[in-house]
């Protein structure tokens, strides 16, 4: 049972990041549909280690260079992970959404592997919107609750894909998904403990700062963009794609930031030095 778990993470982590596994362990965790369907319960992990590497790279260039390049290089560090594998995601609702009227028209251009205007415009949005958010809590804050932020917002912005996975319907016949038999709908253990994993990092924070449960109520935000994006997905094109899933993460990371930003213009976070 617990090998079957390891499988299911390293199923997710083969799927989701560019780094690759070694053939040994490549070859034990192999690949099924059940494996495939079974990996969305570890998504927000995959996200925590993402984070994580994120957050390292952040304090570590917080000792060499200034906050900009700081969350800059971050930031890149995480695309680079993940092949920016959610960020085409965005681009390609973008596009679809923005310049299809009808729901075959906007499932066709998010097909086309070409960025159009809108995709171009709506990803160079919400990155600058992140970074500036990113950038405003390393000003304002001290690292390690940036580097805190950061790993939560990769963990629990990835509970959001795992959510509309389960309550939606995928739209797209299976020979035409991008994200193959990974679309499936999600089990409500899946979600779960997809939840449990997209909470430990503002359990950190709650416990690590004075104040710091209030970074619990970014649960409110990030479920709020996530009802909003389903209900317009739905309402567009009758269920969800894949791009659809990297999408919702993409804005489910920035609403978490925003309000970190939002929060630290309140009560103030000091850590308790535990």
């Amino acid at each position: 049972m617990f090998a079957r778990e390891i499988r299911l993470f390293f199923t997710a982590w083969m799927f989701f990041t560019r780094i690759p596994l070694s053939a040994r362990l490549a070859a034990w965790v192999g690949y099924s549909v059940g494996l495939m369907h079974g990996a969305a319960r570890y998504y927000p992990l995959v996200g925590l280690v993402i984070g994580a590497a994120g957050a390292a790279v952040f304090a570590l260039c917080m000792w060499l260079f200034t906050p900009l390049v700081a969350v800059a290089l971050s930031m890149a560090a995480t695309v680079l992970m993940t092949g920016a594998f959610h960020e085409d995601g965005f681009a390609d609702v973008c596009d679809g959404f923005g310049g299809g009227r009808t729901p075959e028209r906007v499932l066709e251009i998010m097909k086309d592997s070409r960025v159009g205007a809108f995709g171009a415009i709506g990803i160079a949005l919400m990155l600058l919107v992140k970074f500036s958010a990113l950038l405003s809590l390393a000003e304002g804050s001290d690292p390690w609750l940036t580097a805190w932020t950061m790993v939560a917002g990769h963990a629990l912005s990835r509970v959001a894909p795992v959510a509309l996975m389960h309550s939606m319907s995928y739209v797209r016949p299976a020979q035409d998904a991008k994200a193959g038999p990974l679309a499936d709908v999600a089990s409500t253990g899946a979600v779960l403990v997809a939840g449990v994993f997209g909470i430990l990092p503002l359990l950190g924070i709650a416990y690590f700062y004075d104040n710091g449960a209030l970074f619990a109520l970014g649960l409110i935000p990030v479920a709020l963009v996530t009802w909003l994006a389903g209900w317009w997905f739905d309402r567009r094109i009758g269920g969800y794609t894949g791009d659809c899933l990297g999408g919702v993460q993409q804005v489910a990371e920035v609403a978490l930031y925003l309000f970190a930003v939002a929060l630290l213009a309140g009560p103030a976070l000091e850590s308790v030095g535990t």
